[in-house]
């Protein structure tokens, strides 16, 4: 059974012992770990570093190895743009899209988005999202945490994106993301230069999706059939890995 993994908010330096912070040991002191066990830790910044485990007293140490370079990023970057979805669906999307390597996630208010953030509400709910990406980097194997923006308009995400392929999932779209990557097989499409543009329930506005187009946003249809708000981007992310890496 492989070493279980956590992810440690302060850096960690091979060859040192380190005190761990308290969130972290107390999640350790739930997993009900011991003196002696093994376990691996990375902080973000790539990489990650096997250990042991000590205590001292109320103290959780870590006598830290050697770094090894190992990473589970794809060759290049995904940007999901989001529209917020109502109750907490949007935790499960994060968790999933880290699981498949994307790169940032661009949470979008969108004209029909139930879900409303703002002030310590939206601070609470930004804290919690970065605690779902770090449980799912540890799960998964990855040792970059993905990035995750504050909300922004539309437009805002658009512009915050690579100008290339960007992709907004149409139900009624005339062309299909197969078909989409087979009339661009000669522009060798590549996942560093995807976005992704997920709508809320009841799909982007007619504003929106005009305004997108405007922004050289491509409409792209999923199939046949109409995906929810949180299915829609595990498929089509999916689907990008397998036909454009």
């Amino acid at each position: 059974m492989a070493d279980p993994r956590f992810y440690c908010s302060e850096p960690v330096f091979a060859g040192q012992e380190i005190l761990l912070p308290e969130p972290l040991a107390h999640h350790i002191r739930v997993r009900r770990l011991v003196a002696g066990d093994s376990v691996v830790l990375f902080d973000g910044r790539g990489g990650e570093i096997a250990g042991t485990l000590s205590f001292e007293g109320k103290k959780t140490l870590v006598l830290l190895g050697q770094h090894s370079p190992r990473e589970a990023e794809l060759g290049g970057e995904i940007t999901l743009i989001q529209a917020l979805p109502s109750g907490d669906k949007m935790d499960w999307i994060i968790e999933k899209a880290v699981e498949l390597g994307v790169h940032r996630v661009i949470p979008v208010a969108a004209q029909r988005s139930v879900l409303k953030l703002s002030g310590a509400r939206l601070d609470k709910r930004l804290e919690h999202w970065h605690g779902v990406i770090a449980s799912a980097s540890e799960q998964c194997g990855r040792n970059r945490l993905m990035h995750l923006s504050t909300p922004q308009t539309l437009e805002q995400a658009i512009n915050a994106t690579l100008p290339v392929h960007r992709l907004l999932c149409d139900p009624e779209a005339g062309e299909t993301l197969a078909e989409y990557v087979a009339t661009r097989h000669h522009e060798q499409i590549k996942i560093e230069a995807v976005s992704l543009l997920i709508g809320p329930e009841g799909g982007w506005s007619p504003e929106e999706t005009a305004a997108a187009s405007r922004q050289g946003v491509t409409n792209i249809k999923f199939g046949l059939r109409v995906l929810r708000t949180e299915t829609a981007p595990l498929a089509a992310l999916a689907a990008l890995q397998v036909m454009c890496v």
